[in-house]
């Protein structure tokens, strides 16, 4: 399949939206007073479900940050790992990239998965920790030959002269990867995003929609406190 040359119009393209199906289901149910104290649990079992299920790439997700001015941006990228008790989120990057030098200038940020299959949604946001470098090498060494070559080709977010420019960049890192298979880039890096406010939304289009909200609260049993929100 093509990308279609045809011009398209805006009029088109929001009629077209209007049409497309939404939250067809059908969907899982969710009651929130089963949820526990704690959001750590609850997303362990809605990722869990959502590999049981076979739901495409349920741990890709949308990283948010802001840079120094203020000025947000979202890309989206693999959760590398979770700490289920604080819980803590962790994903990684080069630190010369707009997300690394957007988490240097504010170390603070928020996440996204969306699973449609299931008309789920969570959220999360709170502070950034930097992991340190055996951290950042495990992570780089445990991936597979085409990322740590991708790893080592070029500088990410920088400007591109054009794909030629690229394939010689990504045939040098090959050839360096395969000489040197233990080696990882100087600016990859492992964050840890430790979640003081989490929100679990589930689709329910007949009866209402489920949002439920926790907050980190020292002053709270288990450190949490719970809010159901209007969806």
């Amino acid at each position: 399949m093509t990308d279609d040359q045809a011009p398209v119009t805006a009029d088109a393209l929001r009629e077209r939206m209007r049409s497309a199906p939404v939250l067809a289901g059908p969907l899982p149910s969710f009651d929130p007073a089963t949820a526990g104290p704690e959001p750590g649990p609850l997303f362990a079992r809605w990722l869990a479900y959502a590999l049981d299920d076979g739901v495409p790439e349920p741990h890709v997700m949308t990283l948010s940050t802001a840079d120094a001015g203020g000025r947000p941006s979202a890309r989206v990228l693999m959760l590398r790992g979770v700490d289920l008790d604080r819980p803590a989120f962790d994903f990684a990057s080069d630190a010369a990239s707009r997300k690394g030098r957007d988490l240097a200038d504010r170390p603070r940020a928020a996440l996204t998965w969306y699973w449609p299959r299931h008309g789920r949604q969570i959220r999360v946001n709170g502070p950034v920790e930097t992991l340190d470098r055996a951290a950042a090498r495990r992570d780089f060494l445990g991936r597979r030959e085409a990322s740590r070559v991708a790893g080592f080709t070029g500088v990410m977010s920088a400007p591109l002269e054009g794909r030629t420019a690229y394939e010689e960049a990504r045939r040098r890192a090959a050839g360096h990867v395969a000489a040197h298979p233990d080696d990882v880039p100087e600016g990859h890096t492992v964050y840890r995003l430790v979640a003081d406010d989490a929100e679990f939304w589930q689709a329910a289009p007949a009866q209402g929609h489920v949002r439920l909200r926790y907050t980190r609260d020292p002053a709270a049993p288990g450190g949490w406190t719970r809010t159901l929100l209007w969806p």
